[in-house]
């Protein structure tokens, strides 16, 4: 008869050990790290990973009080397209290195990417604070160059550290932390006009910073990675392999296309709806809406992804986004940017959420996140 489990080890052991079983799967090495989906430790990392978001990409979604700002007085000589330039190259950045930041990731530099995307994130905002009215590379290089690095270094770790602790409900949590997204641009829009009235511009972006700052040194010590090292996997697992894997490749083909367009709304919405005429209050207030949106269209479909798949419930937020991208054309009433605002967040909210826990589900262990 076959023999069962020695009964030196427990179940208990068996359930919270945290060693990499190592598996070899039809000529295929996979590494396989425990996953058990709850516990004080996967929950802290999920609050730091929220705390990251709201300080990166929630601040990123703000970049209309930017455009708005910089279009009618700061940069005034500039063309709003140029200006632009800024905040669509600080968002490139935030992705363009993530080949570079998943393999520090997966080789166990989670905890120097947290501490060197900290210091550069808020430095960067220190010294856009001090830069000189009509002086369009001083903005750039500090804004679109130095926090677009900063946040490129922060962003995808704090996302990608949660698989290391959920896998059944992992598209849920990531839903949970990317709602910081969607919270900070809310808030940070509301903040930055909101100072701007009562001080300078430049004060109101120092005092971002230290919030900011403040925000992202705790979550440094929230958030931990559970996998040590990349280096520790066998030889067979290379980049090489994951570029073989069909499903992966189309999947971030698809995810590049996308992002090409979906963003125009958060760039412009509140400059369209100023020339629009439609009253200082709806300008003001439509980034926050657009993002209140997107808080609940983080954590809604991605509960249903759980239950009806992450790909089903991807496809059905992206046509809707698309639909409503075209509705903007007719908008002419204060009723209609906020439908406009609120929906299209909920929607581009969706694909921000699901997106990490699809790459996630189609990589084959841990080691891969990254």
């Amino acid at each position: 008869m076959p023999k069962g489990p020695a009964p030196s080890q427990s179940i208990e052991g068996q359930r919270y050990s945290t060693e990499l079983d190592t598996v070899e799967d039809s000529g295929r090495i996979r590494a396989d790290l425990p996953v058990f989906d709850r516990g004080k430790e996967a929950w802290l990392t999920v609050l730091g990973c929220w705390l990251v978001q709201f300080c990166t990409y929630g601040y990123v979604s703000a970049f209309g009080v930017y455009q708005d700002h910089y279009s009618r007085s700061f940069l005034s000589q500039e063309h709003p397209s140029s200006i632009s330039w800024i905040g669509s190259f600080q968002l490139f950045l935030q992705y363009a290195p993530g080949v570079i930041v998943g393999k520090a990731f997966d080789a166990g530099y989670f905890r120097h990417m947290m501490a060197l995307g900290t210091s550069l994130q808020t430095i960067s905002m220190f010294m856009l604070s001090l830069t000189h009215r009509n002086r369009y590379y001083e903005v750039f290089l500090a804004q679109a160059v130095g926090m677009g690095l900063g946040q490129s270094i922060l962003f995808l770790p704090s996302l990608t550290v949660i698989g290391h602790h959920f896998k059944r409900r992992r598209a849920l949590a990531t839903g949970i932390a990317t709602s910081g997204a969607s919270v900070g641009g809310i808030i940070w829009p509301i903040c930055l006009n909101q100072l701007s009235q009562r001080t300078t511009f430049a004060n109101a972006i120092r005092t971002t910073a230290a919030l900011c700052g403040l925000m992202l040194f705790g979550s440094n010590f929230l958030m931990k990675a559970r996998t040590m090292a990349e280096r520790n996997l066998p030889e067979e697992v290379r980049f090489r392999t994951i570029l073989r894997d069909s499903a992966y490749l189309v999947s971030v083909i698809s995810a590049f296309c996308i992002n090409l367009g979906l963003f125009f709304p958060y760039f412009y919405l509140q400059l369209y709806t100023a020339d629009l005429k439609l009253g200082g209050s709806a300008a003001f207030y439509s980034l926050a809406i657009l993002n209140a949106g997107g808080a609940l269209g983080r954590i809604l479909p991605n509960f249903l992804a759980d239950k009806f798949g992450i790909y089903n419930l991807l496809l059905s937020c992206l046509l809707i986004s698309s639909g409503l991208a075209f509705s903007l054309l007719a908008i002419s009433k204060v009723s209609g940017v906020i439908g406009f605002a609120f929906f299209f967040g909920f929607s581009s909210g969706s694909y921000i959420s699901l997106i990490p826990s699809l790459l996630a589900q189609l990589s084959s262990h841990a080691g891969e996140h990254g």
